[in-house]
């Protein structure tokens, strides 16, 4: 884990530094970027106006792929004020866009992109009112590869600690090859977004919704095998540490895979964070390395209470709360990953009122991603219902066999 670890720190370090081109030389600040963005999205509304209403909606999107996403503006709001701030912009140039759509009169579309504009304009005011010192940018460093990585952590380290536990400590070597292939993944990923956002700027999106879209698919499976063995364990009475049991081929394939798609969904976001971090940081850019390093350090002391504390648990709970674990991460991930697709274009927005953006919970105010997670949800609750009864069955047949002397034939 520690040369997985260190991989991914030189991995950072050097793809920021050979790409950190994010924030344009042109642009001082981010009212600039902003004033840029007032105008293509004025040019949108005037395009509306005269009747060409597809040509309107791909002005929005050159202010979003070629301004907000491509220099770095997303990023940046993310790092330095909040994940539900930029969701809640990112939103309302769907907002926008869906007016266009569906010929709303020219006094909606017009409110509806001064909403977006006024809300960039916060952002920028905001952003550029933020006096630079060197706390600040290593708290926001600090931040990303913390924010980033932790979710890859809790699965990759449940995953190891489940293998150990289960008396498997020789096959987890699957699960650091699936996530040190996810790391060269990522950074392969991150070239071809930066190299395609200029041509089609919905690549990123569409990628990293499939992508958790794919990995609610892969978790969800995994946390009903896992749940599935808690009660077994405890019925045939293994002993701690000497599980003899074997994980079949397709099943350590399942896990080595929900591996790399924990490693792979953060890998290329957080190196175009950095991008972002490194080409607005004017003065401090070691503080940039220094929040990089004392990130993956916590992430490692995450790691190693996972891995080691996890020993002194009861396999049952240990099982059932790494079966919950992955349950929880597949709920978030199907709401992150349709709230791509939107931002690609790929799927609807249809606003729900009165529910606030949680990012790091994937829950967003649409009825195309709220619905999927209560569906998942339901799920999740019917496999743990159908697995207590299993267990309420089991218990009731091998009750006489335990009663049974022995040395009985």
């Amino acid at each position: 884990m520690r040369k997985i670890l260190a991989s991914a720190v030189l991995v950072f370090v050097l793809v920021s530094m050979l790409s950190a081109t994010v924030f344009a030389a042109s642009h001082e600040t981010w009212n600039e970027v902003v004033d840029e963005m007032e105008d293509v999205l004025n040019e949108s509304y005037d395009i509306y106006v005269s009747g060409d209403a597809k040509a309107a909606k791909d002005q929005v999107d050159v202010a979003y792929y070629s301004y907000y996403e491509k220099l770095g503006f997303e990023k940046t709001v993310m790092a330095h004020i909040s994940g539900n701030r930029a969701a809640t912009v990112e939103y309302q140039f769907s907002f926008a866009k869906k007016a266009i759509n569906a010929g709303s009169s020219n006094g909606e579309v017009r409110a509806s992109l001064d909403e977006l504009i006024k809300l960039l304009r916060e952002d920028a005011n905001q952003l550029d009112g933020k006096k630079e010192s060197a706390v600040s940018v290593f708290r926001s460093s600090l931040l990303i590869i913390t924010r980033e990585g932790f979710e890859a952590i809790l699965i990759v380290g449940a995953i190891i600690a489940y293998l150990i536990k289960s008396g498997n400590k020789q096959k987890t070597g699957a699960v650091y090859w699936g996530s040190l292939v996810a790391l060269g993944a990522s950074v392969l990923m991150a070239f071809i977004l930066n190299s395609l956002s200029g041509a089609s700027g919905a690549n990123q999106e569409i990628t990293e919704g499939v992508t958790m879209l794919i990995a609610v698919v892969v978790l969800f499976y995994v946390s009903n095998w896992m749940v599935s063995k808690a009660e077994s364990a405890v019925w045939t009475g293994y002993i701690e540490g000497k599980v003899q049991s074997s994980i079949t081929k397709g099943s350590m394939f399942s896990l080595a895979f929900a591996a790399f798609l924990a490693v792979f969904r953060e890998g290329a976001e957080t190196i175009l964070f950095y991008q972002a971090l490194l080409a607005g940081t004017k003065t401090y850019i070691n503080m940039v390395w220094a929040g990089l390093g004392v990130g993956c350090l916590a992430l490692v002391v995450i790691y190693l209470l996972i891995r080691f504390m996890s020993i002194k648990l009861p396999l049952k709970p240990f099982f059932l709360g790494t079966s919950i674990l992955m349950f929880v991460m597949s709920i978030t991930f199907v709401g992150s990953g349709i709230k791509e697709l939107q931002e690609g274009n790929v799927i609807g927005v249809t606003p729900v009122p009165g529910i606030s953006s949680v990012d790091i919970l994937g829950i967003y105010p649409t009825l195309e991603t709220l619905i999927p997670q209560v569906v998942l949800l339901i799920a999740t609750v019917i496999t743990f219902v159908i697995q207590i009864r299993k267990w309420k069955k089991g218990r009731i047949m091998k009750a006489p066999a335990a009663d049974k002397p022995t040395g009985t034939r």
